[in-house]
């Protein structure tokens, strides 16, 4: 297990940025592929972007692509999540998530088991 705690969340206006952090502690971190999630109210919680343990390989959702960037330090043992261009659809709580590195290529909320609380992001118009 990891335990894991992000921080960094606001309210923001639209067009502004926001770096979202998450750190984790238990385990060897970079054991660990690494993904951020958020939930708006009255919606599933939704993939946004992912990172394998050795932050080589990144993975974005559509609505996020070019304008989101994960990253991860394992010697700080921690992920980060930069948002820039930020709109009002990208308000949200967002989690940090951990997994143990899978076969298959797959972001499914499931597949992950190590959560954090969440933060919330709020992008006014």
């Amino acid at each position: 297990q990891v335990q894991l705690v992000e921080s960094g969340g606001g309210l923001v206006q639209a067009g502004g940025s926001l770096r979202l952090s998450c750190a984790a502690s238990g385990r060897p971190f970079s054991n660990y592929d690494m993904g951020w999630f958020r939930q708006a109210p009255g919606k599933e919680r939704e993939f946004v972007a992912a990172i394998t343990g050795s932050g080589i390989t990144t993975y974005y959702a559509d609505s996020v692509k070019g304008r989101f960037t994960i990253s991860r330090d394992n010697a700080k043992n921690s992920v980060y999540l930069q948002m820039i261009s930020l709109k009002p659809e990208d308000t949200a709580v967002y989690y940090c998530a951990a997994r143990v590195p899978i076969p298959n290529t797959e972001f499914s909320v499931k597949s992950y088991d190590n959560w954090g609380q969440g933060t919330q992001v709020t992008v006014s118009s």
